[in-house]
């Protein structure tokens, strides 16, 4: 009888979870901003539980958690009240190799004809230093 009432608990928790992902709010990781969130992958920010799509976008948020609050509004607008207003989205949004992934100033970037070019991960730095022209082409056509 016990293992059934946890059973019914857990399948009432994931039935509340996955409602509120449906009506709420959020259906796309803001990090990979093209990706359904998974619901067992969140992290909570300031008292409001933010989903991702993998434990890739969870690490990257802790890295600038506060910038990605602030940028990541139209996927995760349950973020509004408790953003910091401070915090100033940079011109550029997402990374020029992996163009549906968000790119924050604390992370990889590079100076190339006089301007800062910023980068998802260390590994887009290098695909881009090795053929810069295939992918500065990615940076005039940035998504919100």
């Amino acid at each position: 009888m016990k293992l059934i009432k946890s059973l019914l608990a857990l399948a009432l928790c994931s039935v509340v979870s996955m409602t509120a992902v449906a009506d709420g709010k959020q259906t796309l990781c803001p990090l990979m901003i093209e990706d359904e969130i998974d619901p067992d992958t969140s992290v909570d920010y300031k008292g409001v539980k933010v989903f991702m799509c993998c434990s890739t976008c969870k690490r990257q948020w802790a890295e600038n958690p506060d910038y990605f609050a602030v940028v990541s509004l139209k996927q995760a607008p349950q973020l509004k009240s408790v953003v910091d207003k401070k915090v100033k989205p940079l011109a550029q949004k997402f990374c020029p190799v992996y163009t549906d992934r968000r790119v924050h100033p604390k992370g990889p970037s590079v100076v190339h004809n006089g301007q800062k070019i910023y980068f998802c991960k260390k590994r887009a730095l290098d695909r881009f230093k090795s053929n810069p022209d295939k992918y500065l082409k990615n940076l005039k056509n940035q998504k919100g």
